[in-house]
Protein backbone atom coordinates (compact mmCIF):
# COMPACT_ATOMS: atom_id res chain seq x y z
CA UNK A 1 0.00 0.00 0.00
CA UNK A 2 1.27 3.18 -0.75
CA UNK A 3 -0.03 6.35 0.99
CA UNK A 4 0.30 10.13 2.20
CA UNK A 5 -0.88 12.07 5.18
CA UNK A 6 -2.53 15.15 4.89
CA UNK A 7 -2.93 17.74 7.46
CA UNK A 8 -1.85 21.03 8.80
CA UNK A 9 1.27 21.04 10.90
CA UNK A 10 0.10 19.31 14.90
CA UNK A 11 -2.66 16.86 13.03
CA UNK A 12 -1.10 13.90 14.36
CA UNK A 13 0.65 12.64 10.99
CA UNK A 14 3.51 11.36 12.38
CA UNK A 15 1.38 9.57 15.23
CA UNK A 16 -0.61 7.87 13.31
CA UNK A 17 2.11 7.29 10.17
CA UNK A 18 4.30 5.51 13.32
CA UNK A 19 1.27 3.33 14.00
CA UNK A 20 0.96 2.53 10.03
CA UNK A 21 4.63 1.31 9.76
CA UNK A 22 4.42 -1.01 13.24
CA UNK A 23 0.76 -2.44 12.13
CA UNK A 24 1.65 -3.01 8.66
CA UNK A 25 5.75 -3.31 8.09
CA UNK A 26 5.90 -0.20 5.81
CA UNK A 27 8.40 2.31 6.10
CA UNK A 28 7.48 6.31 6.74
CA UNK A 29 9.26 8.11 3.91
CA UNK A 30 10.58 11.52 5.35
CA UNK A 31 12.33 13.90 2.92
CA UNK A 32 14.25 15.08 5.37
CA UNK A 33 15.80 11.79 6.48
CA UNK A 34 15.74 10.77 2.69
CA UNK A 35 18.28 13.79 1.74
CA UNK A 36 20.04 12.82 5.20
CA UNK A 37 20.39 9.57 3.84
CA UNK A 38 21.71 9.95 -0.03
CA UNK A 39 23.92 12.76 1.39
CA UNK A 40 25.74 10.36 3.90
CA UNK A 41 25.75 7.46 1.16
CA UNK A 42 27.51 10.18 -1.03
CA UNK A 43 25.07 9.26 -4.21
CA UNK A 44 25.42 11.42 -7.10
CA UNK A 45 22.26 13.00 -6.16
CA UNK A 46 22.97 13.66 -2.40
CA UNK A 47 26.11 14.86 -3.41
CA UNK A 48 23.85 17.70 -5.59
CA UNK A 49 21.77 18.00 -2.53
CA UNK A 50 24.88 18.88 -0.04
CA UNK A 51 26.26 21.49 -2.24
CA UNK A 52 22.97 23.18 -2.38
CA UNK A 53 22.40 22.89 1.36
CA UNK A 54 26.01 24.31 2.15
CA UNK A 55 25.46 27.14 -0.20
CA UNK A 56 22.25 27.79 1.83
CA UNK A 57 20.00 27.16 -1.04
CA UNK A 58 16.61 24.76 -1.36
CA UNK A 59 16.71 21.83 -2.74
CA UNK A 60 15.18 22.08 -5.60
CA UNK A 61 12.03 19.48 -6.58
CA UNK A 62 14.23 18.12 -9.40
CA UNK A 63 16.65 16.64 -7.16
CA UNK A 64 14.11 15.75 -4.19
CA UNK A 65 12.45 13.80 -6.73
CA UNK A 66 15.31 11.77 -7.58
CA UNK A 67 15.70 11.31 -4.24
CA UNK A 68 12.18 9.86 -3.37
CA UNK A 69 12.66 7.88 -6.69
CA UNK A 70 15.77 6.48 -5.71
CA UNK A 71 14.42 5.73 -1.91
CA UNK A 72 10.83 4.20 -3.30
CA UNK A 73 13.53 1.44 -5.39
CA UNK A 74 14.33 0.13 -2.20
CA UNK A 75 13.48 -3.73 -1.22
CA UNK A 76 11.89 -2.23 2.06
CA UNK A 77 9.50 -0.54 -0.28
CA UNK A 78 8.16 -3.43 -2.24
CA UNK A 79 5.27 -3.12 -0.15
CA UNK A 80 4.25 0.29 -0.06
CA UNK A 81 5.44 2.98 2.03
CA UNK A 82 4.37 6.27 3.61
CA UNK A 83 4.93 9.53 2.33
CA UNK A 84 6.02 12.06 4.99
CA UNK A 85 6.28 15.80 4.01
CA UNK A 86 6.20 15.41 0.36
CA UNK A 87 4.61 16.02 -1.76
CA UNK A 88 3.70 19.88 -0.55
CA UNK A 89 2.58 21.04 -3.88
CA UNK A 90 0.82 20.33 -6.78
CA UNK A 91 4.15 20.52 -8.57
CA UNK A 92 5.42 17.97 -6.44
CA UNK A 93 1.94 15.89 -6.48
CA UNK A 94 2.29 16.17 -10.59
CA UNK A 95 6.08 14.68 -10.08
CA UNK A 96 5.15 11.84 -7.54
CA UNK A 97 2.19 10.42 -9.46
CA UNK A 98 4.48 10.48 -12.81
CA UNK A 99 7.47 8.51 -11.11
CA UNK A 100 5.18 6.03 -9.77
CA UNK A 101 3.35 5.01 -12.99
CA UNK A 102 6.85 4.74 -14.60
CA UNK A 103 7.52 2.50 -11.87
CA UNK A 104 4.25 0.68 -13.00
CA UNK A 105 2.64 1.82 -9.00
CA UNK A 106 0.26 4.41 -8.37
CA UNK A 107 -0.25 6.29 -5.16
CA UNK A 108 -3.43 3.88 -3.43
CA UNK A 109 -4.90 6.59 -0.49
CA UNK A 110 -4.21 10.36 0.49
CA UNK A 111 -5.97 10.17 4.05
CA UNK A 112 -6.72 14.10 5.83
CA UNK A 113 -6.67 14.66 9.03
CA UNK A 114 -9.33 17.30 9.34
CA UNK A 115 -8.63 19.66 11.99
CA UNK A 116 -10.28 22.52 13.84
CA UNK A 117 -7.19 25.42 13.40
CA UNK A 118 -8.03 27.01 16.70
CA UNK A 119 -7.92 24.05 18.43
CA UNK A 120 -5.09 23.18 16.95
CA UNK A 121 -3.09 25.62 18.54
CA UNK A 122 -4.38 24.96 21.65
CA UNK A 123 -2.79 21.42 21.36
CA UNK A 124 -0.10 22.95 20.45
CA UNK A 125 0.45 24.78 23.69
CA UNK A 126 -0.07 22.44 25.62
CA UNK A 127 2.10 20.25 24.49
CA UNK A 128 4.66 22.40 24.93
CA UNK A 129 3.66 22.69 28.49
CA UNK A 130 3.13 18.73 29.14
CA UNK A 131 6.75 19.06 27.88
CA UNK A 132 8.24 21.43 30.01
CA UNK A 133 6.42 19.92 33.23
CA UNK A 134 7.78 16.66 32.26
CA UNK A 135 11.49 18.67 32.02
CA UNK A 136 11.60 17.36 28.21
CA UNK A 137 12.91 20.05 25.77
CA UNK A 138 9.90 21.94 24.09
CA UNK A 139 10.16 21.74 20.14
CA UNK A 140 11.05 25.59 18.99
CA UNK A 141 8.20 25.24 16.85
CA UNK A 142 5.63 24.73 19.67
CA UNK A 143 4.45 28.21 20.25
CA UNK A 144 1.18 30.22 18.71
CA UNK A 145 3.39 32.72 16.73
CA UNK A 146 5.47 30.09 14.86
CA UNK A 147 2.42 27.86 14.32
CA UNK A 148 0.32 30.57 12.79
CA UNK A 149 3.56 30.74 10.26
CA UNK A 150 3.77 27.35 9.80
CA UNK A 151 -0.17 27.37 9.29
CA UNK A 152 -0.08 30.41 6.36
CA UNK A 153 2.30 28.44 4.43
CA UNK A 154 0.58 24.89 4.90
CA UNK A 155 -2.66 26.66 3.32
CA UNK A 156 -1.03 28.17 0.76
CA UNK A 157 1.00 25.16 -0.75
CA UNK A 158 -0.24 22.09 0.56
CA UNK A 159 -4.01 22.69 1.21
CA UNK A 160 -4.79 22.00 -2.54
CA UNK A 161 -3.60 18.86 -2.13
CA UNK A 162 -6.85 17.24 -0.86
CA UNK A 163 -8.63 18.56 -3.59
CA UNK A 164 -5.80 17.46 -5.75
CA UNK A 165 -6.52 14.20 -4.35
CA UNK A 166 -9.67 14.43 -4.24
CA UNK A 167 -10.18 14.97 -7.95
CA UNK A 168 -8.65 11.58 -8.38
CA UNK A 169 -10.43 9.69 -6.30
CA UNK A 170 -7.77 9.05 -3.61
CA UNK A 171 -8.90 11.22 -1.17
CA UNK A 172 -10.31 9.90 2.07
CA UNK A 173 -10.58 12.35 4.91
CA UNK A 174 -10.51 11.61 8.98
CA UNK A 175 -11.55 13.37 12.04
CA UNK A 176 -7.73 14.76 13.56
CA UNK A 177 -9.79 16.39 15.94
CA UNK A 178 -10.46 12.73 17.98
CA UNK A 179 -8.66 10.93 20.07
CA UNK A 180 -5.87 9.19 18.86
CA UNK A 181 -7.30 5.59 19.01
CA UNK A 182 -10.34 6.70 17.28
CA UNK A 183 -8.31 8.10 14.27
CA UNK A 184 -5.91 5.05 13.95
CA UNK A 185 -9.08 2.74 14.09
CA UNK A 186 -10.62 4.84 11.27
CA UNK A 187 -7.34 5.02 9.18
CA UNK A 188 -7.49 1.06 9.80
CA UNK A 189 -10.86 1.18 8.23
CA UNK A 190 -9.56 2.78 5.47
CA UNK A 191 -6.60 1.01 4.82
CA UNK A 192 -8.77 -2.62 4.98
CA UNK A 193 -11.21 -1.45 2.05
CA UNK A 194 -8.06 -0.92 -0.36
Amino acid sequence: MRLILLGPPGAGKGTQAQRIVEKHGIPQLSTGDMLRAAVAAQTEVGMKAKALMDAGELVPDAVVNAIVSERIDQPDCDNGFILDGYPRTLVQADSVEAMLKDKGQALDVAIELVVDDSAMVDRILRRAEEARAAGLPVRKDDNAEVYADRLRAYYKSTAPLTGYYHAKGKLKTVDGMADIESVTAEIERILASL
